[in-house]
């Protein structure tokens, strides 16, 4: 079967026209992007999309997905872990009840946002809105790290009664770490360095490298998890040799020839958005032949109407689950933007941009 590489002139010519109109479909007019029909809404997913819609040239609604955020930021910084099923996408205010602080605030999903107004800075060079949203970052960025231990790792959520363990997760603190590289930037840009986040981002990335006993102490064994695998280099916490040889060493586990990466080990079942991370953290590692091959694989599970469905159930040859949500289509249009270098921003996920400062001996114990 022939998987002809993406080209510059495929985006320009329409390829991702479905793929952006299912994310223009999803939005809501208050600027929130669920994640499907009848679906939730969670930020960093959102953020997922609206970085997306920036990479066609969408910048009126990529700018009303960031003013949801900025709308809905709770006091603490922070971002509920899930809007929609419990919470109305159009209703931001809630009353401050106990009921409501028993839903999640995830560290990873909050962090984020960094990550999304950085990519809208660099793909639009526009400074006015990077100084209106430094605080909507200030803040949430400063809830982040109120979580991180001395040890380095930040715990996933927020303690609540919902979620009282003190525990870490491996995809979430690497997610974090880059988002906490977007911030640095965002903070140098400004001119409102903040050289306590990135002792806090090398704190972290010396635990991710360094001390695996930190992370999932709580939860059952997650090792089967793709995202587990792949994130530390897609992140930057891996680079160079150690990256290529981390990837190599669970390619046979994970990777389906010319179907995608698997969420999970053990089912036959590849999922579009974790097969298009997949290709960004391999073009991370200079193999940009082997990063266009896994992308062209996820074209085969786009829809009639261009978007792309959540994943393919290979052993029965369907697309499963039926759904084809907002962050598969942004997944397949940022991986198309680094791919070809299309925009200004095609470079964020793929190069390292802040160096880590060096950690004295007592801040690495």
């Amino acid at each position: 079967m022939s998987f002809p590489h993406i080209t510059i002139g495929d985006i320009e010519g329409g390829y991702f026209d479905g793929a952006v109109a299912r994310i223009l479909e999803l939005q809501r007019p208050s600027g929130a992007i669920p994640w499907y029909d009848g679906g939730v809404l969670d930020p960093w997913n959102h953020v997922e999309a609206a970085m997306g819609l920036a990479v066609v040239g969408r910048f009126p609604e990529a700018r009303l997905a960031y003013k949801f955020l900025a709308d809905s930021q709770l006091a603490d910084g922070s971002w509920w872990s899930q809007y929609g099923a419990a919470v109305p996408l159009d209703d931001h205010k809630y009353s401050g009840n106990a009921e409501d602080e028993k839903r999640i605030k995830d560290t990873n999903m909050t962090a984020y946002v960094a990550t999304g107004i950085w990519h809208y800075f660099c793909s639009t060079g526009d400074e006015t809105f990077l100084e209106l949203y430094w605080p909507v970052v200030e803040r949430a960025i400063e809830f982040v790290l109120a979580h991180q231990s001395d040890q380095g790792e930040i715990r996933w959520s927020a303690i609540s009664d919902t979620t009282p363990e003190d525990d870490a997760l491996i995809t979430g603190c690497a997610s974090i770490y880059k988002s906490l590289e977007c911030a640095i930037l965002i903070a140098e840009e400004t001119k409102k360095p903040r050289p306590q986040w990135a002792l806090a981002r090398a704190r972290l990335g010396h635990a991710l490298r360094h001390k695996p006993h930190r992370f999932d102490r709580t939860w059952a064994p997650k090792d089967g998890y793709s995202m587990d695998w792949y994130y530390p280099v897609l992140s930057g916490v891996v680079t160079g040799d150690a990256a290529i040889s981390h990837l190599q060493s669970q390619w046979d586990r994970f990777v389906e020839h010319e179907k995608g990466c698997r969420c999970v080990d053990d089912q036959p079942w590849v999922t579009i958005a974790e097969s298009c991370e997949l290709a960004l953290a391999v073009l991370r590692t200079g193999q940009r032949d082997l990063a266009h091959e896994i992308f062209a694989w996820q074209h085969q599970w786009r829809d009639e109407d261009g978007a792309y469905w959540m994943g393919h159930q290979f052993a029965e040859n369907v697309a499963w689950p039926v759904e084809k949500p907002a962050w598969t289509a942004a997944a397949a249009i940022l991986a198309a933007d680094a791919l070809t270098g299309y925009t200004p921003a095609s470079e964020l996920f793929i190069k390292t941009w802040v160096s880590e400062p060096t950690l004295e001996p007592t801040q690495e114990t």
